[in-house]
This record gives structure tokens, C-alpha cells and sequence, in this order.
């Protein structure tokens, strides 16, 4: 039996994450459920998983979830705050943790169960981007196990050996393949996207996911944060790291080997695939995924990216070369950057150019501990604010219809 919690329990990854939980009673047990502002999806999900533990982000949620617990005679605790998510990723009875927090919220429990020497299941692929040198020497240093649950990093994760201990040379790695899908807008006319709505930057055409997540991998970002990701996890260099547009989204990735072998791992598009994969690592397990179709798939097509359709994916690739602060300067300017989209309060094609504004002012330190990530995070957010200040006259006009 594996004791979980599940960090950001009623997002996509978590509801997916209890999906595949709920085929296995005998498997696995829920200790502990989070989220953010949904009080009565967390509710729900009390009331059919019986946590020992609910954590909601903010005092009102928690008191409105508190009246729901105890009118249906529930005995789950319900708590609030940053200190009651990293007290659930390290309860001593807790073997496992789910983290699907999205964006650098997700950081300080996630780096918590890490350093507690957990089963740590990384959906929250914010947290390495920001402290990847700091998270994985707390993995190393505690004898935690990281296992991704990216459908691309995952993918990777089952092409590798094994015996794969941090060095790909070794193990006669050449290159790590990433796919991308794309996106919803990876043929549209570039004069078109200056109107981009966020209902259709939202629409991704394979994966049902977040708003954030969405817009995310409408600009290719997401897959510049897997990027850097896949840097920490797999201590792969920059030119080792390839990305493919591959729409189908069938392939969730490949790695080539010297010998010019090249393995994939197919599946459908379907999160539950690699949930499952990293719950029951190193066993497989039933799911609930369709088989995979090969024949009504047909055909498997692939191109290169085009960086003046995707520039975020390019200010990736920067910010790795950079180091240190710079990708947690990336991510902070794009969360500041989606959130304003997604409120209609900027337009769709500048958000690379707020995040390449703020890389281009901020002075990129040293990053020796926590406080310094979060130091970095905070101020990056503070400049795009400004610049956004600065800059939204023109975007009013720009957005209306």
C-alpha cells in the first residue's frame, strides 16, 4: 500500500492522478488532497477518497470547505497556507507525492517532499526550472526518488536503461528527442495571431489541460520549460536536447543511441499513461487508456520548429544557456504574461515580448538557495508588472475586438 499525497489534487494531473488511484484501492491510499480556490471539487473528492488531510490555498476556502466537511460528517482535517502544503508533502506516513501544482506555486512543498526523502511524482515541472541545481542536490542528498510524470519526460524516463544513473554517455545516449505538439496554432497565418483569443489559445487540439497549461503550449513555452527540465532530469547538455513537432501527438518522445538506434514510447494521448507509469514504478499497471489504434492512425508526421512562429521556445533555449537565475526569471515574466492574457488585459503576440523585456533588464545571480529563487521569481515579477504598466495603453487597443 502506498500512503499519497496529492499536490493540486483538482487539477487536470490530479483528477487524472485519482482516476488511475481509484482502479487500485488496494494499491494506493489517499492521505492528503490540495488545491488552490476549487472548494467544492476538493470537497467531492473528500467525500469519495477520504482523506486524512485538505489543503486550500487561502483562509476563506478553507473555511468554506471546513463547513462543507463537517456538515457531511467527514473526519478529514482541512488546513491553509504554504506551511500546511509543505507539512503534507512530508508527513512521515506519506510515501508518495503527486506534484501537479501549477507554476511556481508548486516550488516549496515540492522541494519539501524532496528533501524529505520522498516518492517525488514531478507534474510541477516549474519547480526544477526554477531551482534545478538546488532540487536535484536535495534529491541526491536525501535519497529521494524523482520520477517524471510529463508525458515527454516520461517518455524518456521508459527509453532509457534502466540502469541509467545521470550520465547518458555511458549508457550510449547521443540526443534526447522531445515532441511537441504544436499546439493550436502551428499552421495558422502569423498575421492572424495579433487577434488571438484566449478561449482558442485554450483549445489544444490532443491534450485536455488548464487554462495556464494551455496558453503555455499554444506559444511552445511549455516546451521550453521541458527543455530545461529535461537538462536537470536527465543531465543531458543543450545540443543533446532536440524538439520535434510531431501534432499527432503519438510519440511522446524518443532517444537516440550511438549505434543509431532510436527508441520511442507511443501511447495515446492521455495523461493516466504516465501517472500510472510513476505510481507503480518500477511495475506497470492498468490505467483505464484505450489501446492504441496504430492502424487508425496511419501516418506519423514531423517537422522543426520555426522560432519566428515560437519565440518563446528560443528565449528558452537562452535562458538555459544563461543559468543560474535565468529560468526562474523566464518563467515568473511568462506566468505574469499568461495571466494577463488570460484576462484579456494584453494581447496574445506580446506575450514573448514582456518575458524577453525582463530577461533583457534583469542582472541573472547566483542561485546557492532557496531565498535566491524566490528573490529572482519575485522580482522578475515586479518588472514585467512594470513593463506592463508602462506598455498598456497600447495594448487596449489592441485587444478590443
Amino acid at each position: 500500500m502506498q500512503n499519497l499525497t496529492i499536490l493540486g489534487s483538482t487539477g487536470s494531473i490530479g483528477v487524472n492522478t485519482l482516476d488511475v488511484v481509484a482502479h487500485h484501492p488496494d494499491r494506493f491510499r489517499v492521505v492528503a488532497l490540495t488545491a488552490g480556490n476549487k472548494v467544492e471539487v476538493l470537497f467531492d473528492q473528500c467525500r469519495r477518497f477520504a482523506p486524512v488531510y485538505a489543503v486550500l490555498r487561502d483562509e476563506n476556502g478553507a473555511e468554506r470547505l471546513q463547513s462543507l466537511v463537517r456538515k457531511a460528517g467527514l473526519v478529514t482535517q482541512v488546513l491553509q497556507g504554504v506551511g500546511a502544503l509543505e507539512k503534507v508533502a512530508t508527513l512521515q506516513e506519506v510515501n508518495g507525492v503527486m506534484a501537479a501544482i501549477v507554476g511556481a506555486a508548486g516550488l516549496r512543498p515540492t522541494l519539501a517532499a524532496a528533501n524529505a526523502g520522498k516518492r517525488v511524482m514531478l507534474a510541477n515541472k516549474e519547480a526544477l526550472v526554477m531551482s534545478g541545481s538546488l532540487f536535484m542536490e536535495a534529491v541526491r542528498r536525501n535519497h529521494a526518488t524523482l520520477l517524471p510524470v510529463d508525458s515527454e519526460h516520461n517518455a524518456i524516463f521508459q527509453a532509457l536503461p534502466r540502469n541509467f544513473s545521470g550520465d547518458l554517455a555511458a549508457v550510449g545516449v547521443k540526443r534526447i528527442l522531445l515532441t511537441a505538439s504544436g499546439g493550436p496554432f502551428c499552421s495558422t497565418p502569423l498575421s492572424e495571431l495579433e487577434h488571438i483569443t484566449p478561449d482558442q489559445a485554450c483549445a489544444h487540439p490532443n491534450w485536455v489541460m488548464g487554462r495556464k497549461i494551455s496558453v503555455d503550449s499554444a506559444t511552445m513555452m511549455n516546451k521550453g520549460l521541458e527543455v530545461i527540465e529535461a537538462h536537470w532530469l536527465f543531465n543531458a547538455l543543450e545540443n543533446q536536447i532536440q524538439v520535434v513537432i510531431h501534432q499527432q501527438s503519438v510519440i511522446h518522445s524518443l532517444v537516440e543511441y550511438v549505434d543509431g538506434s532510436v527508441i520511442a514510447q507511443l501511447g495515446n494521448p492521455d495523461m493516466r499513461t504516465p501517472i500510472a507509469y510513476a505510481l507503480a514504478y518500477p511495475e506497470r499497471i492498468e490505467a483505464g487508456v484505450q489501446s492504441l489504434d496504430l492502424f487508425k492512425i496511419g501516418t506519423l508526421n514531423f517537422q522543426a520548429p520555426d522560432l519566428n512562429r515560437f519565440p518563446c521556445l528560443r528565449l528558452a533555449y537562452q535562458a538555459l544557456q544563461r543559468g543560474e537565475a535565468a529560468p526562474a526569471i523566464l518563467n515568473a515574466a511568462n506566468e505574469v504574461a499568461v495571466t494577463h492574457f488570460l484576462a484579456q488585459r494584453m494581447p496574445y503576440k506580446h506575450i514573448p515580448l514582456l518575458i524577453e523585456a525582463v530577461l533583457e533588464k534583469m542582472t541573472v545571480k547566483a542561485i546557492t538557495s532557496l531565498d535566491d529563487v524566490l528573490e529572482a521569481d519575485r522580482m522578475a515579477r515586479a518588472f514585467a508588472e512594470d513593463w506592463l504598466a508602462a506598455s498598456r495603453p497600447g495594448f487596449a487597443a489592441r485587444v478590443a475586438p
